[in-house]
């Protein structure tokens, strides 16, 4: 039986999250915790998040969490889901904080500037629903599921890893954006794949079967 920890540093709705991966694992042990003893002694661990980035970075040292986070990233399957990708980054223009510094680059806002459609109407930040999702290349993670597939995105800021090689996929949105980043045994999306129907639960059980 394979264990999952879902990580609570008391940011982001985990309760789908662990819904969607029990509903892809069944007869697994899923566990929503903010015990690191039960993060270093799970298989896979899941680091999610939703609010702002100096929140979350805050409470994850609150909670005693950051070294159980540095040591799952550096040694499992490890799935970072939206403010659980950009807190795997050097740095935030999101209240000017610092993240774990596990992949370099930095987290930046959307410019106003750039926020248009192709026919020129303004887009909204946050940028806010569904939409494509285009691979750099092949990836276990991505078994079975359609390039240029949809997926549900709320966010206001995206990742710019410092290196390319990292980039696991990209989506438009006024610009081009990185929306997946993998490396060895993490992989990290600003999607919200409990949120994205059919593609979204492909992922989760892919990384279930994952094997790094």
């Amino acid at each position: 039986m394979t264990t999952v920890a879902i990580i609570d540093y008391g940011m982001g709705n985990l309760r789908s999250v662990a819904k969607a991966i029990e509903h892809v694992a069944p007869g697994h042990l899923v566990q929503v915790t903010s015990d690191p003893a039960v993060v270093a002694a799970s298989d896979r661990v899941v680091f999610p998040g939703q609010g702002a980035m100096p929140d979350c970075m805050r409470e994850l040292d609150l909670r005693g969490l950051r070294t159980a986070v540095l040591d799952a990233a550096a040694s499992k399957p490890f799935l970072g889901i939206c403010i659980g990708q950009q807190m795997l980054f050097d740095h935030s223009e999101e209240g000017e904080v610092a993240g774990l510094g596990i992949l370099a680059g930095n987290v930046i806002r959307f410019r106003e500037a750039e926020m248009l459609a192709a026919d020129g109407a303004r887009l909204k930040v946050p940028h806010m629903g569904w939409n494509e999702v285009w691979q750099a290349g092949p990836h276990p993670m991505w078994d079975g599921i359609s390039d240029g597939e949809r997926f549900y995105f709320v966010h206001s800021y995206f990742v710019a890893p410092a290196d390319e090689a990292v980039v696991a996929a990209q989506t438009a949105y006024g610009r081009r954006f990185t929306s997946a980043v993998a490396r060895a045994n993490i992989f990290a999306v600003q999607f919200h794949p409990e949120k994205s129907a059919h593609a979204g639960l492909r992922l989760l059980s892919n990384f279930i079967r994952w094997a790094p």
